[in-house]
Parts: structure tokens; C-alpha cells; sequence
């Protein structure tokens, strides 16, 4: 079983930029594809980003069109961590976000919540002036 919990959610203002951490537990979590969603009050939970497991020789990143350009998903398997990067932040990215990981997340399913079979608590990300 991966254990997650997610890290560098606070307040900025916007155009600032914020780190978000995902550490996992456990030996396998190279394994596992890994993404963010995010959910805002009185909206769907929806996708953000992902990245595919390491053990696919063709790594891939994904993300929904309105943070292409502004948002970066990375990994660090050595430390069992994956990263949110959040630059150019705008007030309609204010949400609680979610990292999630899966055994069988594939270039097809990575935008449904039901490919992911791990999720972490959320941590709150407030964009405002």
C-alpha cells in the first residue's frame, strides 16, 4: 500500500508561483503513474497534471489546457516524491490539491480519478490579492 501525503499549498498573489510535494511511501512508488487534481469549493474534483511510471521507456507528462505553459509535473523516484510546479498562478487555480498514484494509469486513463488507486489528503492552494 502507497501512502501519500501532499506538502507547499499557502496563500500568494497572483503571478506568484508555489512548490507542491507529493511524498510517498513505500519501495515501488517508480511503479506507479502519479498526478494532481485539484478541487475548488462547489466544483468537481478535476484533473491537473500527471506524469507516467518510470518503468515506461517513454516517459510522458500530461496536463489540463488552462495550466499548459505554467505548470510543470516532475518526479523524483530516489526520494519517492513527485512535484507540482505552479508559476503564473491566477486566482482561479484556488483549490485544494490532490496527488494521486496508480499502478495502471496509462495514456488513456489519466485524466479519471477511478485510474488512480492511491490519494492523499490535499493541501490547500489560495491565489488572491
Amino acid at each position: 500500500q502507497v501512502q501519500l501525503v501532499e506538502s507547499g499549498g499557502g496563500l500568494v498573489q497572483p503571478g506568484g508561483s508555489l512548490r507542491l510535494s507529493c511524498a510517498a511511501s513505500g519501495r515501488t512508488f517508480s511503479s506507479y503513474g502519479t498526478g494532481w487534481f485539484r478541487q475548488a469549493p462547489g466544483k468537481e474534483r478535476e484533473f491537473v497534471a500527471a506524469i507516467s511510471r518510470s518503468e515506461i521507456i517513454t516517459r510522458s507528462e500530461y496536463y489540463q489546457d488552462s495550466v499548459k505553459g505554467r505548470f510543470a509535473i516532475s518526479r523524483d523516484n530516489a526520494k519517492n516524491t513527485v512535484y507540482l510546479q505552479m508559476n503564473s498562478l491566477k486566482p482561479e487555480d484556488t483549490a485544494v490539491y490532490y496527488c494521486a498514484a496508480g499502478n495502471f494509469v496509462t495514456y488513456t486513463n489519466y485524466k479519471q480519478e477511478s485510474a488512480y488507486d492511491y490519494w492523499g489528503q490535499g493541501t490547500q492552494v489560495t491565489v488572491s490579492s
